[in-house]
């Protein structure tokens, strides 16, 4: 099964203020029919980089079998940790990085990695705030959620 997973993250006040994710998941059907999931979530206190996470880590997770998973984010953080190997340098050191220091949100990076190992996954960087439609609707879904509004809409899909 090919899933499409679009995300975002956000903070107020980042670090440590109010943020919240968002994450949408399409998935067209052997019959050309498009089914969407939306997901998001708010957080006390947060960082942006730990609700990008968040987004890519919820919606990994919503899928009940092993996928091959298209992610579309506007956060380098999360798509070059993937695509320019940073992680695979970080689990070799230990989860340490450049001088010795810890890897920041280790926690959120292991979930990912386990909740990865599932799937086939590939990541894609998108352009923030230009006009993409589901990188628009994850960010509206991700400030709703910081806002304190979070929206869980789930279409009744089971993927």
């Amino acid at each position: 099964m090919h899933i499409k997973l679009y995300t975002d993250g956000a903070a107020r006040g980042n670090p440590d203020g109010p943020g919240g994710y968002g994450a949408v998941l399409e998935y067209v059907d052997t019959k050309g029919q498009l089914h969407i999931k939306e997901l998001s979530q708010g957080y006390k206190k947060t960082t942006n980089n730990r609700m990008e996470l968040m987004a890519v880590i919820s919606g990994l997770e919503a899928l009940n079998r092993p996928c091959q998973v298209d992610v579309y984010s506007d956060s380098k953080y999360v798509v070059d940790a993937f695509n320019q190997h940073w992680v695979d340098s970080w689990i070799k050191k230990n989860w340490k990085r450049g001088k010795n220091e810890p890897v920041k949100n280790v926690d959120l990076w292991k979930r990912l990695m386990a909740v990865k190992a599932r799937h086939d996954v590939t990541f894609h960087w998108v352009k923030g705030h230009d006009g993409h439609p589901q990188n628009e609707r994850c960010d509206e879904l991700a400030t709703t959620a910081a806002d304190g509004n979070a929206l869980i809409v789930d279409e009744g899909l089971d993927f």
